[in-house]
């Protein structure tokens, strides 16, 4: 007899395992991440071959989609074939567009995330630091893979943008060392957890020592020589995508990639400078309440002069960002019925990635929960980093904003993996920076000038949509962008131009922002007008954030099915007034 045919759901499930475990293999640095280390000894490929590779995979997986019966799944299983087929899409776009010859800048490189490896990855055993060791091994052939893409990326025509490459030389030749022990990369050895016996740790000392000087030191040194001598010479003077191969195409594609919305580089720019003329009323308002004698200019220049308003030590920014996060942890309760179990910590940047890198970021814990999400904050050129800008960044990178949506998603395991760990970055970053107006909402901004930082990083994210869409779209230069964000926002000078330079080096990513807060706090207003006085602002965070990060029109369906079913609870008709 026949076996059965299996169901659609069936096939389904088996092909979203399939890809989860092709991903997982394939990038052995991402399944270290989540919390799968069958592979922490290991590291991704990265030469042209590889991403071919990894193109014809995701190829194969998209036909074997389209040829399940969608129709024939449950309701919740439907949701999961669109998603995942966007999710598919979007990839496929990266490769159509060749993005992965361009990997590294002074914003972000596999280069200056290597030196932290040990800080993701788990070390508390023997076997943990050997792992950890083999990748140290493994370095030199990855620095190698990475040279080879970088030539045939600069062969077909794919050159980065100067601008974005200042200061990559400098961090690459930071971790060229005399001596193995001297390397940040040989700190786990200088201190071992109680789970590493002491008769091994001798051994495993030697080894990763002589990893380093056998593999570490020399891949720095080669990638230097490669960025000053080859790629650094190649690198071109203009900033736009558009000038890249395709690159007209390719930035279309990425606002679709970042903003999950079928917008043209024009829509998205008149919305940024209607939301700039907006806010910037907002400030002038706020301005006028400080007692200040003078306009937005003037403002602005006071704050970027004035001592008071910058810290004056390392430790003293590091202790004003973890109280105002303390402060923010009482008050959760407050905004949200449903709270992750896993912890965050605050962690300095590190000081060879400092000078290039943004004011602050967040990294997820792991999917496991055996390692804590970690804010990372930007400790260089203490006079640029406002004090007035605390509260903002940290409600935004910390809680109620990346590490409590992303640690909470992480933790919905009715989810398929590739639902819990991946996402839409409309409305990753869209929800963080509405976090940063519930702020409001508890008790913080109570300062004026606090107040009038959270209004300039809202302000700093409208403009994002005027600046990224005048560089890569419409012919702005990097100094027109640099003027716009200088003359409407107070950050620093500092801070803008590695933020403009991040832009330059990622297009399309700035978008995904105010987009999405954009959405969330229309969906938002939507709720409060249909529901009336039985919306709840608990449940409605809950109804946003216990779906994971999806598309924003997903998340429109979504909120819409929770408004309804808010109405049939209270005994009210779908069309009924509120009351």
């Amino acid at each position: 007899m026949n076996a059965p045919q299996p169901t659609a759901a069936e096939q389904f499930q088996e092909l979203i395992t399939q890809e989860w475990e092709f991903r997982l293999g394939d990038d052995p640095l991402f399944a270290t991440a989540v919390g799968d280390n069958r592979y922490n000894h290991r590291l991704p490929g990265a030469t042209e071959r590889d991403f071919a590779r990894r193109e014809a995979a995701l190829r194969g997986f998209r036909a074997a989609l389209a040829a399940i019966d969608r129709a024939a799944l449950p309701p919740d299983g439907q949701l999961n074939h669109d998603i995942f087929g966007r999710w598919l899409d979007n990839e496929l776009g990266e490769y159509a567009h060749n993005a992965y010859f361009l990997p590294i800048s002074k914003a972000y490189s596999f280069h200056t995330f290597f030196p932290e490896l040990a800080a993701h990855m788990p070390m508390e055993t023997a076997a943990d630091y050997a792992a950890y060791t083999a990748r140290l091994a493994a370095f030199q052939a990855w620095v190698g893979d990475h040279i080879s893409l970088l030539r045939a990326g600069l062969a077909q025509g794919f050159r980065p943008a100067r601008v974005t490459l200042e200061g990559v030389v400098a961090s690459a030749q930071a971790q060229v060392v005399a001596a193995p022990e001297a390397s940040a990369l040989y700190k786990p050895f200088s201190r071992f957890p109680p789970g590493v016996p002491e008769a091994d740790r001798p051994r495993l000392s030697e080894a990763g020592a002589r990893a380093i000087a056998a593999s570490v030191t020399p891949g720095y040194t080669a990638l230097a020589a490669f960025l000053r001598d080859e790629y650094l010479p190649a690198a071109r003077d203009d900033v736009a995508a558009a000038n890249l191969p395709n690159g007209e195409a390719f930035y279309a594609h990425r606002i679709r990639y970042y903003t999950s919305q079928a917008m043209t580089p024009a829509e998205v720019h008149a919305t940024g400078l209607a939301e700039v003329a907006r806010i910037r009323a907002e400030m002038e308002a706020l301005i006028r309440q400080t007692g200040f004698d003078g306009g937005l200019a003037a403002f602005i220049e006071y704050l970027r002069r004035e001592p008071r308003f910058y810290p004056a030590t390392p430790e003293a920014l590091l202790q004003a960002t973890a109280y105002v996060l303390k402060r923010m942890d009482g008050e959760l309760p407050k905004l949200f019925g449903t709270l992750p179990r896993l912890p965050y910590g605050i962690r300095a940047v590190p000081d060879y990635a400092a000078p290039g890198a943004t004011t602050a970021y967040y990294q997820p814990g792991s999917g496991d929960g055996a390692r804590a999400g970690m804010y990372y904050v930007n400790l260089h050129d203490l006079p640029s980093r406002p004090l007035y800008e605390i509260e903002a960044l940290s409600l935004h990178e910390a809680v109620p904003g990346h590490h409590l949506q992303i640690a909470l998603q992480q933790e919905l395991t009715s989810l398929p993996n590739f639902r819990r760990f991946g996402g839409f970055a409309a409305f990753v970053e869209g929800w963080a920076l509405y976090a940063e107006r519930l702020g409001l909402e508890v008790g913080f901004y109570a300062d004026p000038y606090s107040n009038f930082g959270r209004l300039s990083y809202e302000m700093w994210r409208a403009c994002r949509l005027v600046v990224d869409t005048g560089m890569h779209a419409l012919g702005w230069t990097r100094q027109q962008a640099i003027d716009y964000m200088a003359d409407n926002t107070a950050s620093t000078l500092l801070n803008i131009a590695n933020e403009i330079d991040r832009y330059i080096a990622w297009p399309g990513q700035a978008l995904a922002y105010k987009i999405g807060e954009l959405k969330i706090r229309a969906l938002r207003a939507q709720a409060e007008s249909a529901l009336g006085a039985i919306f709840d602002l608990r449940a409605f965070h809950d109804a946003v954030l216990t779906n994971g990060a999806v598309p924003l029109d997903v998340l429109a369906a979504q909120v819409a099915h929770w408004i309804e079913a808010c109405r049939a609870a209270a005994g009210q008709s779908p069309n009924s007034p509120n009351e």
